[in-house]
């Protein structure tokens, strides 16, 4: 981990901050283990998501802030365990995890065109952009707020968001987010004596499209079901057109289509990390981290 005594030069500026490393992780975050104990700490892991909204205007493109509450559902390829969830797992022995935030949403969210970075469609182009949003994608870039009370520390994660829908194993997009995302996921070593754990066979086994899956049983029931009530955003008097979507559905099946249809999974991957401790309050603390040539820096800096 490389440190820098002269904060102004960190982090410097960058045209392009959200493409895949040149060089893959293969160490964990220095700030993860610390972020996860603070995570821990909070009655629900509750995180502000900000992302740029793009309008079209006779002046040109208007950039507008969009911010709502998520909650956060563990690290990519690190899946909660939860005896409810009959959800088949995918192997054990080929990721021992990553340093990737992952979150769940409805595909008829109003911020999907944010996470993919593209400019909210008119009506004659809404069809097109329709079907765009309800495939896997994104890389935009987002920030993530957590406030860990307890330990009076503020996280800000920046980095891209990409959006994981049925389609991640199969589709040219889908394949691009899987290669996008690989790189961030650290290999488990073989054990001794043991030569197929961990190697290149098992990537053949870790499916990406399984993970949704599991991240889909992990959640109640009744959470499931909010991915089969009514279009978000569509006025109430409105007729709603399909008798499968209702509030306060309660959805047992991991392959419901109408549920599974809109669910999909959010993965932020941080390549820069803002923390600041408050915990004394005669002496605020800060630190910045980076991740630059396949390594993550750190400089801690007045607060």
């Amino acid at each position: 981990m490389a440190t820098s005594s002269e904060p102004s030069s960190f982090p410097p500026p960058s045209s392009s901050p959200f493409s895949p490393p040149q060089t893959a992780a293969t160490a964990a975050a220095p700030w993860r283990k610390l972020f996860l104990e603070h995570i821990q700490t909070m009655p629900a892991p509750e995180f502000s998501l900000a992302t740029v909204r793009k309008t079209a205007s006779p002046s040109g493109t208007v950039y507008s802030p969009r911010a709502r509450m998520c909650m956060f559902r563990g690290m990519w390829a690190e899946l909660p365990g939860n005896a409810e969830n009959a959800a088949e797992r995918n192997p054990a022995d080929v990721y021992e995890g990553s340093d990737v935030l992952t979150f769940t949403t409805d595909c008829r969210m109003d911020k999907l065109p944010e996470l993919f970075g593209v400019e909210v469609a008119d009506e004659g182009e809404a069809e097109e952009q329709e079907k765009l949003l309800r495939g896997s994608g994104g890389g935009a870039p987002v920030e993530a707020v957590f406030w860990a009370k307890e330990r009076q520390t503020q996280w800000r994660l920046r980095g891209a968001a990409y959006v994981l829908g049925p389609d991640v194993d199969e589709s040219p997009e889908g394949k691009r987010v899987v290669s996008a995302l690989t790189p961030w996921m650290r290999r488990k070593k073989p054990a001794a004596g043991d030569a197929g754990s961990g190697s290149g066979s098992g990537s053949g086994r870790w499916s990406f499209s399984r993970e949704v899956t599991a991240h889909f049983g992990n959640l109640p029931p009744l959470m499931r079901g909010s991915f089969r009530s009514p279009p978000p955003g569509v006025p109430v008097a409105l007729p709603v057109g399909d008798s499968r979507l209702a509030l306060g559905r309660r959805v047992a099946d991991l392959g419901d289509e109408a549920a599974r249809a809109n669910f999909r999974v959010v993965v932020v991957v941080p390549r820069e990390v803002d923390r600041c401790d408050l915990s004394d309050p005669e002496r605020g603390r800060r630190w910045f981290y980076r991740f630059a040539d396949g390594a993550w820096e750190e400089v801690e800096v007045w607060p």
